[in-house]
């Protein structure tokens, strides 16, 4: 007889999951960055449950393989240092031998927070700007082209409340935020023509390895609080998409 608590951490196969709205994404292809832990993992599983293959990005090969054994043959691995634009080509060319990209998301982050802007150090800015802007923007402008040539495609990119008011000792990363609502809301506009969806999730305090200390974590959201919103947003009906979902926990931690 299987044991019982193995049985209950496996993945669902795609024949047994749905999404809220009765959708599947069996047949479909999504990339996740980010994936190795928090809201890229969250997401992961919550888009296998769904039934996608996923090309799963980040840095940690074991973390990603740790995640490719749980989720089982419809995940791939791709480790990936996003700060790096050569490896992110070289990531680009993989997806593209791989195979076309039907979803993209955008979930990889770092801050850097916790010391005044007069204090950060350059490197860390850039750090910031290149894993939370450059990296987005690389991926997309890699997987939009397929996406125009089939007519169809979802991009969410994972920003934060951070990115619409100010954040004391967190200004490189406030930054990052807002000009990736300003990237996500633009790349919306130029693509809807060509039935391509693009949103932005803006989540508040995460229990997280990234989340802030000094919180409250039983009173944050929770990553799997996120995975939900990006599953609700890419199995809307194709005739609408929701541009933007800010998320706030329901008590301040």
């Amino acid at each position: 007889m299987p044991d019982s608590q193995n049985q209950s951490q496996k993945i669902l196969p795609a024949s047994a999951a749905a999404s809220p709205t009765g959708s599947s994404l069996a047949g479909s292809t999504a990339i996740v960055t980010g994936a190795s832990r928090g809201i890229g993992r969250a997401i992961a599983l919550r888009l296998a449950q769904l039934g996608a293959r996923l090309l799963l990005v980040a840095r940690d090969r074991a973390a990603l393989t740790a995640l490719h054994q749980a989720i089982g043959t419809v995940a791939e691995i791709l480790p990936c240092d996003l700060t790096s634009a050569s490896e992110i080509a070289v990531l680009a060319s993989r997806i593209e031998a791989a195979g076309d990209c039907d979803i993209l998301i955008n979930a990889a982050g770092i801050g850097k927070i916790g010391a005044p802007l007069h204090q950060m150090p350059v490197e860390d800015y850039d750090a910031v700007l290149a894993t939370n802007l450059r990296a987005p923007f690389l991926l997309m402008r890699a997987v939009i082209p397929g996406m125009i040539a089939r007519g169809t495609g979802y991009i969410v990119n994972i920003s934060s409340l951070a990115g619409q008011g100010p954040l004391a000792n967190g200004a490189a990363y406030a930054a990052s935020k807002w000009a990736l609502n300003g990237l996500t809301y633009s790349a919306a506009e130029e693509l809807r023509a060509h039935n391509i969806r693009v949103s932005v999730v803006a989540p508040g305090s995460v229990n997280t390895e990234f989340g802030r200390g000094g919180k409250d974590r039983s009173k944050m959201l929770q990553a799997d609080d996120v995975a939900n919103v990006v599953a609700m947003l890419i199995t809307q009906p194709p005739q609408s998409f929701i541009s933007e979902v800010r998320m706030r926990p329901t008590q301040k931690p």
